[in-house]
């Protein structure tokens, strides 16, 4: 069991969470891109999600990143702040915001993501830009995603450095795989060496039976479909001694619109699993699995039994499906008030 000491019990923690901070571009509605000459703009990143949602959350959480020196750069850091977020991590310089565009889908067509983030300003900083034992400081979680090590040889470096600066501070690693073909690109051959690395050290890992079967290069088709997860995470802690926690979410999908999420928890010896939630006439999908793992660090942080936290971070990455945009913003009342099927009446 993961343990709870008064630093990571009921009150509020300080989570570092570290990554590349994303301007959004997609056109309204259900069209197609340029399909008018309009484009919404929104902020997000794996790790900014996370971030936001944990400050919403009642915790201290703290980004580190980079930003261009300029108005973009700014109004992100500015919109991370309106959230309360802690930005004193993140640095401003000379350089492009990493973009993408989301094609929203419909119906029978998936959405597609196209990404314009190379030779970004967070891509391009060494590994020697961050100054780990200061960023660290005061810090109970480090949270990162595997979309570091995808980015570069430098960001890969500086993920690596921080959960090595982690470990000597004592400050706890939580890790989402977040394997992302069109972001390994070239670079693919080297993603289970690196995600091996990474994981090897997290305490805390968000990833399914495909992400354990990538980085140890092992096959679970063969094992039946429910059982999967089960097989994986047992593979996982026997390859990695400081694992203490696996979890994921699965996914069913009628249509775009019409789909079931359910969640999975593994410690040493045991699993969980929730029931099924449906999703009908889902508005964004995007962040969903970053409202999961703030969901159960917070659950986990407030002490929660794990089948409780469980429960909780689904809920938060089934209401993530009503909030347009990549991060949830809604509080714990709101996932609360799921877990007790408080109906669908306005609130007056």
């Amino acid at each position: 069991m993961m343990s709870h000491d008064p630093q990571t019990g009921p009150g509020k923690a300080r989570i570092v969470c570290f990554g590349e901070l994303l301007l959004r571009l997609s056109p309204p509605g259900h069209e197609l891109p340029l399909q008018s000459p309009r484009f919404e703009a929104r902020f997000g990143g794996a790790e900014a999600n996370v971030a936001v949602s944990l400050a919403i959350l009642g915790h201290a959480s703290a980004m580190v990143s980079a930003l261009p020196d300029h108005a973009i750069g700014r109004a992100c850091a500015g919109e991370l702040r309106r959230h309360g977020v802690d930005t004193a991590g993140l640095r401003h310089a000379e350089g492009r915001m990493g973009l993408y565009y989301l094609a929203p889908g419909a119906m029978q067509r998936p959405a597609e993501v196209i990404y314009d983030r190379a030779e970004s300003v967070f891509a391009r900083s060494p590994a020697a830009a961050w100054d780990w034992p200061r960023l660290l400081a005061g810090a109970q979680w480090l949270h990162l995603s595997g979309i570091n090590l995808a980015l570069g040889e430098a960001t890969a470096q500086a993920a690596l450095e921080a959960v090595r600066a982690a470990h000597a501070a004592g400050v706890r690693v939580s890790f989402d795989c977040n394997y992302r073909g069109k972001l390994w690109g070239a670079r693919a051959a080297q993603a289970p060496a690196l995600l091996r690395e990474i994981v090897a050290g997290a305490e805390l890992v968000f990833g399914g039976e495909r992400d354990i079967a990538l980085i140890l290069g092992e096959d679970f088709a063969a094992v039946p479909a429910g059982e999967r997860f089960g097989h994986a995470a047992a593979a996982a802690f026997a390859a990695w001694p400081k694992l203490q926690c696996l979890a994921t979410t699965e996914r069913e999908q009628h249509s775009v619109d019409e789909q079931a999420l359910l969640g999975r928890l593994a410690r040493r010896g045991r699993t969980l699993a929730t029931v099924p939630r449906g999703l009908a006439g889902i508005v964004d999908r995007i962040g969903s699995g970053d409202a999961f793992a703030a969901g159960l660090l917070h659950g986990l942080l407030r002490g929660m039994a794990d089948a409780a936290a469980l429960d909780f971070a689904l809920a938060a990455a089934c209401l993530k499906h009503s909030v347009p945009g990549d991060a949830n913003l809604l509080g714990e009342a709101d996932m609360l008030a799921l877990l007790a099927g408080g109906g669908f009446e306005v609130r007056r």
